[in-house]
């Protein structure tokens, strides 16, 4: 049999380059950061919670990091490129580079934000979920969304209470570039208005704006929340407003009779004012009943006076109630009235034997015969017949 001379000459060239290849492929995974857990490997979850000494997002999460959760820290503000470099004491990441190029998800809740800076998530090309709720936010810039194509749910759920009309105006700007979301939620942020941007959004699927301030919604609102071009309607969560029944709220009226399945919760909505459709539902109501005081053609007013026919009707139910008790009352009267008669004339006995008891008790006092003897005099001394004096 012919030896085997050839084959280390074959195997020798290769052998580094395997081993080279092995010990790649066999390096271990990247430390999880300080302050953080890990579940299931830095490259599935991380969430960091370490109460108020973390001021800024930690700057050792593993590049190949998917999910990313930070809760219960003192972060304040996030400046420009926040998770690619950037730091709370001014030094910034290159606006390029690129740390966590997997991160997908990435959770901010109870923070304690008040500060989004523009490009604040610079450096996050794959993220999808971006979670901002339970964060007291009083300043956002325009930018503070750009740089995230793949964006597709955004939470501001009870985070934009404190920031008034100024920061409602910076949301309306930094939700422009977000061509790609899909969800949004807005809910316990005392709204007054929804951010039109927010409502133009063209792939939007989901906006929650439940336990706002929202009075209604006008025909120009209503009018930006339909879609052209085979784009999906989105749907609408309106639930815990106090909703102004008045004339200006028709549109929305008919709009929700002609769309229910785009309000999951429209069983749920219901009258603040005016005072007489309180806590009425809303889709039970006739066009009729939504009515406008007088100079109140935009349907504002806090009062109006609505007088429909199911408040009428009550009316009528309540005096015919009325009027059958009290007749029912005069039919008593009179089937007992002989035992009525018996019991007045009892009464009237008793009251005169109680009188006569009075006047013949006044007479015995008044009696002059019945008048007790007078007491002798002080220092005197009674004598009996028999003491010989």
């Amino acid at each position: 049999m012919a030896p085997r001379a050839g084959q280390p000459g074959l195997w020798g060239p290769l052998l580094p380059g395997l081993l080279l290849v092995a010990a790649a492929l066999s390096r271990p995974a990247a430390p999880c950061p300080f302050q953080c857990y890990c579940f299931g490997g830095p490259k599935l979850l991380l969430r960091c919670a370490s109460g108020a000494e973390l001021r800024q997002p930690p700057r050792d999460v593993p590049p190949d990091a998917r999910n990313l959760t930070i809760v219960g820290a003192n972060l304040t503000v996030l400046r420009a490129a926040a998770f690619a470099g950037g730091d709370a004491d001014g030094e910034e990441a290159v606006a390029t580079s690129v740390r966590l190029p997997f991160l997908t998800a990435l959770r901010l809740t109870h923070n304690n934000i008040e500060v989004l800076e523009d490009g604040a998530f610079d450096g996050l090309p794959s993220l999808a979920a971006l979670d901002l709720s339970h964060n007291p936010l009083r300043a956002l810039g325009s930018g503070a969304f750009r740089g995230l194509p793949a964006l597709r749910s955004l939470q501001l759920n009870h985070a934009l209470a404190r920031g008034g009309p100024a920061l409602l105006d910076a949301l309306d700007a930094a939700l422009a570039p977000l061509a790609e979301l899909r969800l949004l939620g807005l809910s316990g942020n005392a709204l007054s208005r929804l951010p039109p941007a927010a409502l133009r959004l063209p792939r939007l699927e989901q906006l929650d704006a439940h336990l706002n301030a929202l009075a209604g919604l006008g025909p120009d609102e209503l009018r930006a929340l339909e879609r052209d071009g085979g784009l999906p309607e989105p749907r609408l969560l309106l639930a815990d407003n106090p909703l102004r029944c008045g004339c200006a709220a028709r549109p929305l009226l008919a709009w929700l009779r002609n769309a229910t399945e785009r309000v999951p919760d429209a069983r749920r909505l219901r009258c603040a004012t005016p005072r007489a459709l309180l806590d009425q539902p809303l889709l039970d109501l006739d066009e009729a009943r939504l009515r406008c005081a007088d100079g109140d053609a935009d349907g504002r007013g806090e009062e109006v006076d609505v007088t429909g026919p199911e408040l009428e009707a009550s009316y009528v139910f309540f005096g015919l109630v009325l009027a059958l008790i009290g007749l029912i009352f005069l039919m008593v009267l009179y089937l007992n009235r002989r035992g009525i008669q018996r019991w007045m004339r009892n009464l009237r006995e008793a009251c005169r034997d109680q009188m006569e008891g009075y006047h013949y008790r006044y007479e015995q006092d008044a009696d002059p015969r019945r008048a007790p003897a007078t007491s002798a005099p002080a220092g005197s001394r009674a004598t009996s017949p028999g003491s010989g004096l």
